[in-house]
């Protein structure tokens, strides 16, 4: 694991500050990990470990929401020779709009960073509403916590961290009041969220 942070470092992925996760909740670390997809042989050399379990797996299709899933699902696909497509939102709306899973296909799910899991869960209903199974999650990193874990499961990933993230009327950082909350995600975050910026 202490490579793939590394890598994650030497390209810039792994940011300390102040963030607003598109949970809602606030972290004083953020992986900004399009930075890791302007470099094609590192992102390769991250996933290489997720494809080895991705290969001893019954799959159909890798499902990558856009827009932190889309290279990773591809990547995956490229590495184990699997069918890869994405979700995207339409009005706010996770759909499948491009393309389509056939009744009965096993997918999963390729995450950029899992930190609650309720992101994927927009992912999983998408699947399961086209008739496709929603076998679990793959993800470069997963942020995860023992007393809050993912709601679908998490099959494999590159790095594990242990990071604090924060309920926003519970932040330190907020309380400090010496550094502004930033949000690099690409969701649309509700109204009170967006004015706390």
């Amino acid at each position: 694991m202490s490579d793939v942070i590394e890598i994650l470092k030497s390209c810039d992925a792994f940011l300390e500050g102040h963030f607003l996760l598109s949970s809602g909740r606030h972290s004083s670390a953020y992986c900004q990990m399009a930075y890791l997809q302007q470099h094609p042989e590192k992102c390769a050399a991250v996933m290489e470990k997720i494809a080895e379990k991705v290969r001893e797996m019954d799959v159909d299709v890798i499902v990558g929401p856009a827009m932190g899933g889309i290279v990773y699902a591809y990547e995956l696909a490229r590495q184990t020779g699997k069918r890869a497509i994405f979700t995207e939102r339409v009005d706010n709306q996770m759909c499948l709009k491009r393309f389509s899973i056939k009744p009965g296909e096993k997918c999963i799910i390729a995450e950029d960073v899992v930190t609650t899991g309720i992101s994927s869960l927009e992912t999983k209903r998408v699947i399961e509403e086209a008739g496709g199974e929603c076998l679990g999650i793959c993800c470069v990193v997963d942020r995860t916590k023992a007393d809050a874990p993912s709601p679908i499961p998490i099959l494999a990933s590159a790095a594990k961290l242990d990071l604090p993230n924060y309920a926003p009327e519970e932040c330190p950082i907020c309380k400090e009041g010496k550094l502004p909350l930033v949000h690099l995600g690409s969701r649309k975050m509700k109204q009170e969220a967006k004015q706390s910026l």
